[in-house]
């Protein structure tokens, strides 16, 4: 997806499908192109072709085991009920009991208040999707919320219990949970039973379930199960709300029924292959050969294909030419994978509507993203993000200015990011941007690693002496197939509002449907080098003049 404030939002979500694409073409082109196995040939600046080779068998392996995951996977609900097939639109209900006084990682806010707000957050993928949060006090008494947890018991298709610890309750959910077909315990005790599918999950570790590998009794589908405890585990072990949110759509997702924000990056079988083939068999193949695009594709193969973060993180640390050119042909040109993926439009967040006192207008709210550019070298740094996969990126620098075209509005974002194999390098995108309908909203548009990708940013809210921004963006890669949302918190400096602010900052995040506990805070230390800079005749602001206000810590 894209970034500034956040990262670029594409390479994380194109990728994602160029490498499911890459592994269901491997064997076609290996006839089509006659790849050899052995040969002692080189490429004049690749590796020799058999390494190309045995990198492709293992992108082949990775291919079968997931056209064997997709013939098992189960969209109906198996177990002690029976089987009962959802269809789309359903509710879905989940149950989640959570320890009584239990702290989260998240920043020390409680587990109940992280488990209603993913509830609040689940219907924004799906109003059919149900979760009700209750503590283990209700299952320790025998009041009207015990009553209506038995009730909503009865009712789950999923049951996600999280820190329960007390052998009391421990012993009622034992009782009471027996005939739903999907539970997940998270650092609770290792006396409490997890299934998947209805098939049990046996794990003799204490605290989180899913912090190894577990014996999976019955043979059905175990494979496919294994690899969901795998994603559900590295989502989990990142503590943060989206991740939270994304391991009970993958539950959802591979036992209940699929989820149409994971669904939409499956591919269309021999369609897919056949259009790659047919278009992209050079590209594919420079791919193979180049060593950042090559260890790209190794990268990925360790993520879930519908772990955003996983699959962003390896596209940042291995970007490359090659890997531009094969999501360009495959992904934006042709639409191989067929996908179509939509803005969100949940949550709707309002724009301010006065800045100083004045009605907020076109240019004054485009004045707003300028902010500081001129003054300094920078419109604004990033405090603080959401996203966990597109926010979280040292060194964030936003330029925004106008162009010399009439009319014409720009934004570049530049970010600082650490590799996975060590390296620090920087990054910058290019946006062009255009006014919304509302004065305080924006389109954003970015060809980013040969992916086009489009947002919608608002402008929540901006200190009147431009000490701090809040700005919320909604943005799909269309033809990869994702779709995310995100915001980010801005000042001159990089460093949080004053304490003074917070109240109105708390405010402006409640309008975005975010938490101050959900913010991920950027590191801005040891930026030095970052490559800004802007085209010759930019210009800056028409309404609003910064004048002689800059801040002392600047």
């Amino acid at each position: 997806m894209a970034l500034l404030v956040k990262p670029s939002p594409w390479p994380s979500s194109s990728p994602i499908t160029a490498s499911a694409a890459l592994r269901i073409s491997i064997r076609s082109l290996r006839v089509r192109y006659s790849l050899p196995n052995r040969t002692k040939q080189h490429h004049p600046r690749s590796p020799s072709w058999s390494a190309a080779a045995a990198s492709i068998g293992r992108v082949e392996e990775s291919h079968r085991r997931q056209r064997r995951r997709r013939r098992g996977r189960v969209y109906a609900v198996i177990g002690a009920r029976g089987t009962a097939e959802e269809e789309e639109g359903a509710v879905v209900t989940v149950v989640a009991v959570v320890g009584a006084g239990s702290v989260s990682p998240l920043k020390g806010a409680s587990w109940e208040e992280v488990m209603l707000h993913t509830a609040e957050r689940l219907r924004w993928i799906e109003e059919s999707f149900e979760m009700l949060v209750f503590t283990d006090n209700s299952c320790r008494s025998d009041d009207e919320m015990t009553q209506n947890l038995l009730k909503k018991l009865q009712l789950a298709y999923v049951l996600v219990v999280v820190s329960v610890n007390n052998p009391d309750s421990v012993k009622w959910i034992q009782i009471h949970s027996r005939n739903i077909p999907n539970i997940i315990c998270f650092e609770s005790s290792s006396a409490l039973t997890n299934k998947l599918g209805g098939y049990l999950i046996s794990d003799q570790m204490r605290g989180n379930i899913f912090s190894g590998v577990a014996n999976i009794s019955g043979s059905m589908n175990a494979k496919g199960r294994t690899e969901v405890i795998q994603t559900v585990a590295e989502a989990w072990d990142r503590y943060n709300s989206d991740d939270i949110r994304f391991c009970i759509l993958v539950i959802i997702n591979a036992y209940i029924r699929p989820v149409s924000v994971l669904n939409n990056l499956r591919s269309k079988g021999f369609s897919t292959l056949s259009c790659m083939a047919k278009n992209c068999g050079p590209q594919i193949l420079d791919c193979l050969l180049d060593p950042n695009c090559r260890k790209a594709l190794q990268c990925l193969n360790q993520c879930s294909p519908v772990d955003q973060v996983c699959n962003y993180r390896c596209i940042a640390s291995y970007e490359s030419p090659a890997l531009e050119a094969f999501s360009l042909c495959v992904l934006q040109k042709h639409n191989c994978l067929q996908l179509d993926a939509k803005i969100p439009v949940r949550p709707y967040v309002p724009p301010m509507v006065k800045f100083q006192g004045s009605e907020l207008c076109h240019e004054s709210a485009e004045d707003l993203f300028v902010g500081w550019l001129d003054e300094l070298d920078w419109s604004w740094r990033v405090v603080a993000g959401q996203n966990p996969a597109y926010d979280q990126f040292p060194c964030q620098y936003q330029l925004f200015y106008r162009g010399k075209a009439r009319g014409s509005f720009w934004y570049e974002p530049v970010f600082q990011v650490r590799t996975l194999d060590g390296r620090i390098v920087w990054r910058r995108r290019k946006y062009r941007v255009k006014r919304g309908t509302t004065p305080g909203t924006f389109s954003f548009s970015v060809l980013d690693n040969g992916v086009v990708s489009n947002e919608n940013w608002t402008i929540v809210d901006v200190a009147n002496d431009l000490s701090w921004g809040l700005f919320h963006y909604h943005g799909a890669a269309r033809v990869a197939g994702q779709s995310y949302t995100g915001a980010v918190l801005v000042s001159p400096d990089g460093k949080y509002p004053r304490e003074v602010e917070r109240p109105r900052l708390a405010s402006a995040l409640e309008k975005c449907g975010i938490k101050v506990w959900e913010l991920f805070e950027v590191d801005n230390c040891s930026c030095q080098g970052a490559p800004l800079g802007l085209p010759e005749g930019s210009s800056f602001h028409q309404k609003i003049r910064i004048g002689d206000r800059k801040l002392s810590s600047i």
